[in-house]
């Protein structure tokens, strides 16, 4: 009883840790002006060729399902033949047309034609299981393959969030820059003259936050010629967005993330699904030491000129296939279900590490982004003290360069801060909410 408690308030905590967003094909994309990220992921998707081609692959995978599911029903066939001869002995027809029994010469009269239609119903009573396995064959690749969709749309969503992050940082850095490079300008201006070596100090200071805002600029084209490939659009588009550029958290521990992570991970998933259908391949090998009971009834109207003769059966068969592969066949399913196995252990330790590096990369960054944070806002007071006061020279232009410098390393932190954020999601497997 404590174990099911325990399992149902996990099952409401995970609920709660995560935004079961579905990211489907709903965004037009004609739309490319003020993009949320949740548009821009769904663009993003809507473009992807190896997503669309991960859901094709669905869509075939359902289809062998449906197939398989047929097998459980009578395979019906209607024939009809017409059939010019001169036999000098009596033959049967191939099976393409329907191993029709052909007496001979004289049998009709001088008839040289014979004709006949008919229909054939065939239904396997007994298979040994395989009609059963290999259902459940196709409903275990279908998993499978709806677990590799899976892992290509956590895929594209992790390099969009990502590139959304830079645009978003590289915009509010090429604000900055600009904003700075304005100040320097004007406060170069409004200064006094001073000596050459002021002057000198005063030459570097504006060089460099110069060279940072051209810096920032081209840094912006790169963030958005960056957006664009992840979004799968023309190079030459235009694209803009809109966004939150703040520090988020996460209050869940690694125990908790690696436990999710367990659950949600497609990989993982697909890698349970492998194991899976090894066994089944293991049931269908082992299925051939049992026979086929076959049903067989047909029903033909035939004769060389007006059809007025009748064949009606019912066979019962029992078919044991014998093959000198059996046991090989046996040997090699148990050997592939032995590498999945161990390919499953793998994934799951890689998993692992793969939670705990970038929850440890998530405990650092959001830590580090508040106190650049504090930094970045004492130094914003100050500087708004600054303009209200005499400009000094290079001595003010420099301390433009260190306002700069802890602006800057702010930004990079909220950049880095978001980027582990969605690196963290997709080794989890969902979001975060």
């Amino acid at each position: 009883m404590k174990k099911i408690l325990m399992l149902a308030a996990l099952c409401l905590l995970a609920q709660a840790a995560f935004a079961q967003k579905e990211y489907g094909l709903t965004f037009s994309s004609l739309v490319n002006d003020n993009l949320t990220l949740e548009n821009a992921i769904r663009l993003g998707l809507e473009n992807n060729s190896k997503f669309l081609a991960a859901k094709q692959e669905i869509i075939i995978a359902e289809q062998k399902v449906t197939e398989a599911k047929f097998r459980y029903l009578p395979q019906f066939s209607l024939q009809g033949t017409a059939t010019w001869y001169d036999l000098d002995y009596p033959m049967v027809l191939p099976d393409a047309v329907a191993n029709r029994f052909l007496p001979g010469n004289g049998y009709y009269g001088d008839k040289d034609q014979f004709y006949g239609v008919g229909i054939t119903a065939t239904q396997y009573l007994y298979s040994g299981g395989r009609i059963r396995s290999t259902l459940r064959f196709a409903q275990a690749n279908l998993k499978q393959v709806q677990s590799r969709y899976e892992s290509v749309k956590n895929a594209v969503v992790l390099d969009i969030k990502k590139s959304f992050a830079g645009l978003l940082y590289a915009q509010q850095n090429a604000q900055l820059t600009q904003h700075v490079w304005e100040l320097a300008q004007k406060w170069n201006a409004s200064s006094a003259s001073h000596s050459i070596w002021a002057k000198m100090r005063m030459q570097n200071a504006l060089s460099q936050l110069q060279s940072a805002q051209k810096q920032a600029e081209n840094d912006l084209k790169k963030a958005n010629l960056a957006m664009l490939v992840s979004l799968n659009k023309e190079l030459n588009a235009r694209v803009t967005i809109r966004g939150d550029f703040s520090p988020v958290k996460t209050d869940w521990d690694l125990p908790h993330l690696t436990l999710w992570a367990m659950e949600f991970r497609p990989e993982l998933k697909a890698a349970i699904y492998a194991l899976e259908t090894d066994d089944i391949a293991i049931d269908l090998a082992l299925s051939r030491r049992y026979p086929d009971v076959i049903l067989n009834a047909s029903y033909e109207k035939l004769g060389a000129n007006t059809l007025e003769d009748q064949n009606r059966q019912i066979s019962l068969a029992v078919r044991l296939p014998l093959s000198y592969n059996f046991s090989t066949q046996v040997t090699e399913k148990k050997a592939q279900q032995q590498k999945s196995s161990l390919s499953r252990a793998a994934i799951e330790d890689t998993i692992r590490v793969q939670v705990a590096e970038n929850f440890e990369q998530m405990s650092f960054w959001q830590q580090e982004v508040l106190a650049r944070q504090n930094a970045y806002r004492e130094m914003d007071a100050l500087l708004k003290q600054a303009q209200r006061q005499p400009k000094n020279g290079a001595e003010s232009l420099e301390a433009l360069q260190a306002y700069l410098q802890t602006a800057q390393r702010y930004l990079q932190a909220v950049k880095e801060n978001l980027s582990a954020k969605a690196d963290l999601e997709w080794a989890i497997g969902q979001d975060l909410q």
